[in-house]
């Protein structure tokens, strides 16, 4: 029933019917001289909508995200190269992600180091082949 739901609310339609609504009610005000009942009803309406909304809107992020996970972990278990234990990580306690994201933390220092030596080396070796030119191109 949620998804269902979920589906027509999330169409412009629905959108739509809910502007009209709110246009009946606003021309209507003047009939009821804006009185107290008239806010009432517009209010009460608004707050029930607005709180099955958030389940609603709850239970399809709930989904989406299983879904996300469940390819994810698909991927990982068809990769020879990734860890499998990776695989259903959204399971993990508290502790174990955090230690996993020190491990990530710590293998991107490590790639950042290895990053900023090779650009060094590569300026090492750029000033080294300038170098050697002019010294020939002196030598001539």
């Amino acid at each position: 029933m949620a998804k269902g739901t979920s589906t027509a609310v999330g169409r412009p339609k629905s959108f739509f019917i809910a502007v009209a609504i709110i246009v009946v009610w606003a021309i209507t005000g003047p009939f009821f001289h804006f009185s107290d009942t008239w806010q009432l009803i517009i209010n009460t309406g608004t707050t029930i909508v607005t709180f099955l909304m958030v389940f609603l809107i709850q239970n399809t992020q709930n989904r989406d995200s299983k879904a996300l996970h469940l390819k994810l972990d698909e991927l990982l278990r068809a990769n020879r190269a990734a860890r499998n234990t990776l695989v259903d990580l959204e399971n993990m306690s508290d502790t174990e992600l955090q230690e996993l994201q020190d491990e990530f933390s710590r293998l991107r220092e490590i790639a950042c180091e290895e990053v900023s030596e090779r650009a060094a080396r590569r300026r090492r070796e750029h000033v080294d082949k300038h170098t050697s030119e002019a010294l020939r191109s002196r030598r001539r």
